[in-house]
């Protein structure tokens, strides 16, 4: 509920001054949806025990499969509305980021993975404070499908490591793959930003 929470207010407090069009729309409104998955998971992620066993391993799998499927649809929606914003865009990029973190965390307590899986939800958050550090990351970065694909790969590969079947040797491969196109993203656009800064 905090999670969620925090997340409702953070919409409204960015609503007014960051969302161009007179109402908030069908895609916005399926991102919230997401959102409120997301907290889920994140209450999940503090207590991995409750995935013990198949049946509410599975049940996890489907919810991220479902959450997976509600990412397309929003910007489907939003595109058919031409209620496209900035706005929209970011309010997606950090539920997914959540979501992300929460499914690293759960993969961690259950033993799927060591702690450097945590590294696939945290490197967004490390990207946002070395911006602060240094402008030229701050800036605003142009969309691209790598970067679309890399997050789809990484809630892909992190709900596959909640399946029951997944152990160890099978999650710890998936896991390395999916941080290594992580960190071959993030060198990308580290590199664009700070030759466009020259």
């Amino acid at each position: 509920m905090a999670v969620f929470a925090l997340a409702g207010a953070t919409v409204l407090a960015r609503l007014r001054r960051f969302h161009p069009h007179p109402r908030f729309g069908l895609a916005n409104g399926i991102t919230l949806l997401r959102a409120g998955g997301a907290a889920v998971f994140a209450a999940l992620a503090l207590e991995p025990a409750l995935l013990v066993g198949e049946g509410a391993a599975w049940a996890a799998l489907a919810g991220v499969g479902l959450l997976l499927g509600l990412d397309g649809v929003d910007g489907l929606a939003a595109r058919r509305q031409r209620l496209v914003s900035d706005f929209g865009a970011r309010f997606d990029l950090e539920v997914d980021a959540v979501l992300i973190l929460a499914l690293a965390v759960m993969a961690f307590g259950l033993g799927k993975a060591g702690p450097w899986i945590l590294g696939l939800g945290l490197m967004r958050y490390g990207f946002v404070l070395a911006g602060l550090a240094v402008p030229a990351l701050a800036r605003p970065l142009p969309a691209s499908r790598r970067r679309s694909a890399i997050c789809v790969l990484q809630v892909v590969v992190l709900g596959l490591l909640l399946a029951p079947p997944v152990g160890p040797p099978l999650a710890t491969g998936l896991a390395l793959a999916a941080l290594a196109a992580l960190l071959g993203s993030f060198a990308v656009d580290v590199a664009w930003l700070l030759r466009r800064a020259r």
